[in-house]
């Protein structure tokens, strides 16, 4: 295949078969983590990431190709794990906005894209950093446009990208000196190659196969019906953009989804479906929703905790006391991603109303945080990522959301995020407690033990496969066989005089006894600091830390 044109359909082809490419690829991705640590995801978020694009236009069948673009570039958003995830998002955002009012486009303007998504993805980040996917994708793209013309061959232009990229990626530990240390390349840019292979491949006729892929654009889902046991449950309301409305039977809809709840109300026409039902299974209700398309919106309320409140607003001769009660908003919502039932507890005990099971392994999404900040009714929502991979994610998120005052906390360890928590005040105002939660963000000191999954070296630490390493601050600061010196010795680096309180929140791996001898450590050697532990029962770090 030799175009000089791409169509529509074409780019649904390169898109599908890039991420195929990436799909077979990704463990090795995730193995070229920096960090010898069990929780290498980039390959993970990134070919989620790009699932959740190919989802969004694999059921378009006639349109341009602004309208592919289009639609590729809200699902890699909506999608988007991960900080790779994001960046990969906005590659292929600004190489959306290029197509805008185009029917096709030759290969001079598909490489303009690719330019143009460089732009977009350097000005989401924050500081960007050389070595890394950005630098990958720029370098190729230069030197891509130094060739193309519009009526080149998209393939041999390609080609050209591809040997730079490939090159460049080489280049990267000169860059990034961890890189170098580490014995990898980067991983992200790594994944992005793998989809521009992948592409490479479709034009020469090479159409990649995935037993898994299949189910991309007619997911399935365990539906429990709704057994009408007890009363209220939840309000749920939603509206689809339908991906098929000529084939849509609303009356088949509607005798399925009445298995769900009671008080239903459906409206659709071609485009759009909207829907009333109160349900004592939400999840279910949307689970089966989606499938006939993208959500423009979504609002579960809980009529039962509706109830409660109406009760306590009565009068005793079952007047209503005056207050408008047809919704009950609360000043402050409070969303946090974490993992492991005992953080999750501790985490909802400390005033959080809505918790994202992920974090490590896994990155929850740009849509994620959206469908929270939409299910939740309070004047001001502040989202707590803790995690740096996480961080991202939810900026995008509340950058995305235009009717919601959303407030993201910059708290990239569950240390950092806990110790903020402490400093919450439900009455006071959102200034005042975003900077005293802030302010400790900065003086909590933050650490970690997990394993190794390779031999490695770092910053002069040497590290072997299955050994415990000690993460202070985002550094590995040992490496043991074992995991009680490991942790002694992180607990040295990060205690000093000026601590006052050290938090140990210990996983599911840890025996008991080993806790003891833990806690007569801290006594014998920091005696005169509060020492508090919490059952945090998380799968891959056996210890997370937070000092104060």
């Amino acid at each position: 295949m030799n175009p000089t044109v791409i169509d529509s359909s074409l780019l649904k082809l390169l898109i599908k078969n890039g991420t195929i490419a990436l799909r077979n690829d990704y463990q090795r991705i995730n193995e070229l983590n920096v960090f010898p640590v069990p929780d290498g995801d980039t390959g993970s978020n990134m070919q989620s990431t790009m699932m959740s694009g190919v989802k969004a236009i694999g059921n378009i069948e006639d349109g341009n190709i602004e309208k592919i673009a289009k639609a590729l570039s809200r699902g890699l958003l909506m999608g988007a794990r991960g900080n790779s995830g994001v960046i990969l998002s906005q590659l292929f955002s600004g190489f959306a906005k290029t197509f805008k009012g185009l029917e096709t486009v030759n290969t001079l303007e598909f490489i303009q894209g690719l330019q143009q998504g460089v732009k977009q993805a350097y000005g989401a980040v924050i500081n960007p950093v050389e070595g890394t996917i950005l630098t990958v994708a720029r370098e190729a793209a230069d030197v891509a446009m130094k060739y193309a013309r519009e009526d080149s061959d998209l393939l041999e232009i390609l080609e050209i990208y591809i040997k730079e990229a490939y090159e460049s990626l080489e280049r990267t530990p000169d860059l990034l000196p961890v890189l170098k240390e580490a014995g990898v390349i980067d991983s992200g840019a790594a994944g992005f190659i793998d989809i521009m292979d992948g592409m490479i491949l479709a034009l020469k006729g090479e159409i990649l196969e995935d037993s898994k892929f299949a189910t991309v654009s007619s997911v399935t889902h365990e539906i429990h019906a709704y057994d009408g046991a007890s009363d209220f449950g939840y309000c749920t309301e939603f509206i689809v953009d339908l991906k098929d409305g000529a084939s849509f039977v609303r009356d088949d809809f509607i005798t399925q989804i009445s298995t769900f709840g009671d008080s239903l109300v459906v409206v659709s026409d071609e485009e759009i479906l909207k829907v009333h039902i109160h349900t004592k299974t939400p999840g279910d209700v949307l689970n089966f929703g989606q499938q006939f398309g993208n959500f423009a919106t979504l609002k579960i309320e809980n009529m039962s905790i509706q109830h409660s409140e109406t009760l306590l607003h009565t009068i005793g001769d079952g007047h209503d006391c005056g207050h408008d009660h047809s919704e009950f908003k609360k000043k402050y919502g409070i969303i946090t991603v974490v993992n492991g039932k005992g953080l999750k507890g501790m985490f909802k005990e400390m005033g959080v109303c809505c918790v994202i099971e992920g974090g490590q392994t896994m990155n929850p999404s740009t849509e994620d945080f959206i469908k929270a900040v939409e299910a939740i009714n309070s004047d001001h929502i502040i989202i707590i990522p803790n995690n740096g991979n996480v961080l991202l994610s939810a900026q995008t998120a509340a950058d995305f959301i235009k009717d919601r005052d959303v407030t993201v906390l910059p708290a990239k360890t569950i240390a950092q995020g806990y110790a903020s928590l402490t400093m919450f005040d439900a009455n006071a105002e959102l200034e005042d407690n975003i900077r005293e939660m802030e302010d400790l963000i900065k003086h909590v000191k933050s650490g970690e033990v997990t394993y190794a999954v390779r031999d490695t070296e770092y910053k002069g630490i040497k590290i072997k496969k299955d050994e415990y390493i000690g993460i202070a601050e985002s550094e590995i600061v040992t490496s043991k066989a074992n995991r009680k010196e490991t942790v002694t010795i992180l607990f040295d680096s990060l205690i000093d005089d000026e601590s006052e309180i050290i938090t140990v929140m210990y996983g599911t791996t840890v025996p008991k006894e080993e806790l003891e001898e833990v806690m007569l450590y801290l006594e014998e050697h920091y005696g005169n600091v509060e020492v508090e532990t919490i059952e945090g029962r998380q799968e891959i770090y056996s210890y997370i830390i937070a000092v104060e």
